[in-house]
């Protein structure tokens, strides 16, 4: 091996060792950790990669694109000096990017001169907003019961075979930026810029959010960075920081509100104990590195509100838990870096309810900081608790009546199994293309706790049953 100097960057003839996706270099002085290579084979193709580990003149490099062809011999390895950076312009919206940032959709390359670190930088928690503007989605499980906050981070788990994929697409295309009930029409809804992110998904899943976007308009406002399931596993790495630098640049920079989804998350780490693996790190949980948490929260935490900036980033990653394990180290770690999640039902699902969202593990931890007066109604808070503590008593009811019939209720079970169906069938329930206003969502909800009786609406005031709680359909 030899090394030389070329641009202001070293360049080393030759490889001690190729182990997949990793590489360990010798002979290269003053490296630094994260710093971008440039890696030829033989033929002088090029590929990138950056470094992992240092130490004295040794480097361990991950390759982006894989180590297909590299011979230890005829592959010369270049140290940029400095880390991977990406150009971002507002341009970039309504275009298609791989997992590093290059074009696929035979456009050109965007037209910028403005150049951002992918790794980020962190937000100083002093110079945080705190997030207190609710987002309407169109979806009441969502707005009503686990109300989305603009600059929230809130996941979304769900399991193989379930429908996060339209339902992902659908908030993509309906979320707009919430005001009180009364105030808002059609023409005043502000949009969000979207930033999406695809790692290790099937070609036909990257096909259907492409061609839901394109049909619904909403194209011209994303853009999109896919890593396909049959691309180098090493770039998932990048993908989610690449799509994140945009979108910060997008916020931060163009005071834009910026809306990010991820996905699937759990692609994401299992490439990175791929990883992990190759490099002989001692395995933690289920095999996944002991730095994980801290991984995953070096993603998360690029969301929020910015006191120097009018724009926010609110993120949705979702996860697809094997074996619909919510103790899995993926979802697990997730919910304690995030504000919440909303939870996909296995049983809803096979009942025909969508979207099929489990309301009772679901939790979004900012909503009582973003509803009720000023936000969407004054009711909204007491109307959220009743409804959930309704919904909570109809299991109870469901178990019990599993064991003596539903015949040997009382009368006040039978309401509240009424109100159960009722709930699932018409306030879950709704069409993949129906968008609800917050103020049509609230009213659903009244009509079904006015199947209760009066006194046992005990999270409502007086003054609130007097207002929407509807007699004739108690009556029914």
């Amino acid at each position: 091996m030899s090394d030389v100097t070329v641009g202001g960057g070293q360049e080393v003839l030759g490889v001690t060792r190729i182990d997949g996706p990793i590489m360990i270099v010798e002979g290269a002085a003053n490296i630094s950790y994260d710093e971008v290579v440039e890696i030829r084979d033989s033929k002088g193709r090029l590929r990138r990669g950056r470094v992992l580990e240092v130490g004295e003149e040794m480097a361990v490099v991950q390759i982006f694109s894989g180590s297909t062809g590299l011979s230890i011999d005829g592959t010369s390895v270049r140290f940029l000096g400095d880390t991977l950076h990406m150009p971002v312009s507002e341009e970039m919206l309504g275009r298609i990017f791989d997992g590093l940032g290059n074009p696929i959709d035979g456009g050109p390359e965007p037209l910028t001169d403005h150049y951002k670190d992918i790794n980020g930088l962190p937000i100083n928690p002093t110079a945080r907003v705190y997030p207190r503007d609710y987002i309407q989605t169109g979806i009441s499980s969502i707005d009503g019961l686990n109300t989305l906050l603009r600059g929230q981070k809130l996941p979304l788990f769900s399991g193989a075979g379930l429908p996060h994929d339209k339902l992902a697409a659908q908030i993509v295309r309906q979320a707009t930026l919430g005001k009180p009930v009364g105030t808002q029409t059609d023409a005043e809804a502000e949009e969000f810029a979207i930033v999406f992110a695809a790692m290790g998904v099937k070609n036909d899943v990257a096909d259907y959010f492409r061609r839901s976007f394109t049909e619904s308009g909403a194209l011209n406002r994303v853009a999109m960075f896919l890593n396909l399931a049959d691309d180098p596993p090493v770039e998932r790495i990048v993908t989610p920081r690449a799509a994140l630098t945009l979108a910060e640049h997008l916020a931060y920079d163009l005071d834009k509100h910026v809306l990010v989804v991820l996905t699937d998350m759990t692609n994401y780490g299992e490439s990175l104990r791929e990883i992990s693996n190759i490099r002989g790190e001692v395995p933690s949980r289920k095999g996944y590195p002991g730095y994980l948490y801290s991984d995953l929260s070096s993603l998360y935490e690029r969301t929020g509100r910015i006191r120097t900036s009018k724009g926010s980033i609110t993120q949705i990653p979702i996860l697809t838990m094997p074996n619909d394990d919510i103790t899995h180290p993926m979802p697990d770690l997730t919910g304690y870096i995030t504000e919440g999640q909303i939870v996909l039902g296995r049983e809803l699902f096979f009942a025909g309810i969508y979207p099929p969202v489990a309301v009772l593990p679901s939790l979004s931890r900012l909503m009582k900081d973003g509803i009720g007066k000023g936000h969407t109604r004054d009711d909204h808070p007491h109307w959220g608790a009743q409804l959930y503590a309704a919904y909570a008593r109809t299991q109870d009811v469901r178990a019990l009546a599993s064991v003596i019939g539903e015949e040997e209720l009382s009368e006040v079970d039978q309401k509240y199994l009424k109100f159960g169906r009722a709930f699932e069938r018409e306030f879950i329930n709704q069409g993949s293309d129906e968008n609800r206003s917050i103020e049509r969502t609230l009213e659903i909800g009244w009509k079904l706790l006015s199947i209760m009786p009066k006194n046992e609406l005990t999270r409502v005031t007086l003054d609130e049953i007097a207002q929407y709680y509807q007699e004739e359909d108690a009556a029914n």
